[in-house]
């Protein structure tokens, strides 16, 4: 919501004060199609080229991301910490033949499903999941320490490649300028093919060539900038839910007294989003 907000500031100024400014839109209207079929598709296919699928994708459905907002709330997060210790719950006391259900299909299990959020995030499952059955394949001769690093390993790769959706966003953001200026010198070429014409016509082909220069910089600086910086920052946010299932598995496995566990894990979210020592008492209760 707050990416729409700011998109719709930026129009309303931007193109609002140069009306104001006693400017006309017809111009830019006129040419911006054109000029952004060059822009647009020029810095598509850089991106296409500089890219994997995967990561092109990726960057795609970050402006999405973007829109939406980051993925859980402090809701969100207490129900996550219930539905992971009580994984580790039944863990302990039914042992590993009642996981075997739950980490196979956890779009079957009635636990993950007391948080249904989670089975969209495939990196928290995947971490999760793949912990537990590490766990139980090992009978219980596992040290946590080695968990530990299996886990911290996860988690770091997991975070750079999400981060390189944002870096590719980032340099589009970079390289859009400059294909602005090479959309407004074709304009230029294009108005010295018309160097007979009379000044007024003359004067629309060079307006419409400096619009290319324009919206290379209005794209580059008000949008897309904007736009790989928040997904950056949506991704450190969302990663977050990593560090609280690794706090919480970790916990349980050194066999830490429970309101440790809870507070370890509640520590690594960000204090917007941070619930009480409190509240996930309350819900482990339930």
């Amino acid at each position: 919501m707050t990416a729409i907000i700011g998109l719709v500031v930026l129009m309303i100024c931007v193109f609002g004060g140069f009306v104001i400014a006693g400017g006309s839109l017809a111009p830019i209207i006129k040419a911006a199609p054109y000029e952004m079929v060059i822009i647009a598709g020029a810095g598509i296919g850089g991106m296409i080229t500089g890219n994997s699928s995967v990561i092109f994708k990726g960057a795609m459905g970050g402006f999405g991301r973007v829109i939406k907002g980051p993925m859980y709330t402090k809701d969100d997060y207490v129900a996550i910490i219930a539905v992971i210790s009580k994984l580790m719950k039944t863990l302990k006391a039914e042992g590993a033949v009642a996981m075997e259900s739950h980490v196979e299909n956890p779009e079957a299990s009635a636990i993950f499903g007391e948080c249904p959020k989670m089975l969209h995030d495939h990196g928290l499952i995947g971490l999760i999941c793949d912990t537990i059955r590490l766990m139980v394949v090992s009978s219980g001769t596992l040290s946590p320490y080695a968990v530990e690093d299996v886990m911290t390993a996860s988690i770091k790769l997991h975070h750079h490649n999400e981060m390189k959706n944002a870096d590719a966003i980032a340099t589009l953001a970079g390289a859009l300028p400059a294909l602005g200026i090479v959309a407004c010198v074709l304009g230029v070429v294009k108005t010295m093919g018309a160097i007979d014409q009379p000044p007024p016509v003359l004067g629309a082909l060079i307006g419409g060539a400096l619009v290319g220069t324009f919206l290379g910089v209005f794209l580059a600086y008000g949008i897309f900038e904007p736009f790989g910086s928040r997904l950056k920052q949506i991704i450190d946010e969302d990663g977050e839910v990593l560090n609280v299932a690794k706090q919480i598995i970790l916990g349980n496995m050194h066999g830490y007294p429970v309101p440790l566990i809870i507070e370890a894990g509640r520590v690594c979210i960000s204090h917007h989003n941070q619930p009480t020592f409190g509240e996930i008492f309350d819900a482990l209760r339930k």
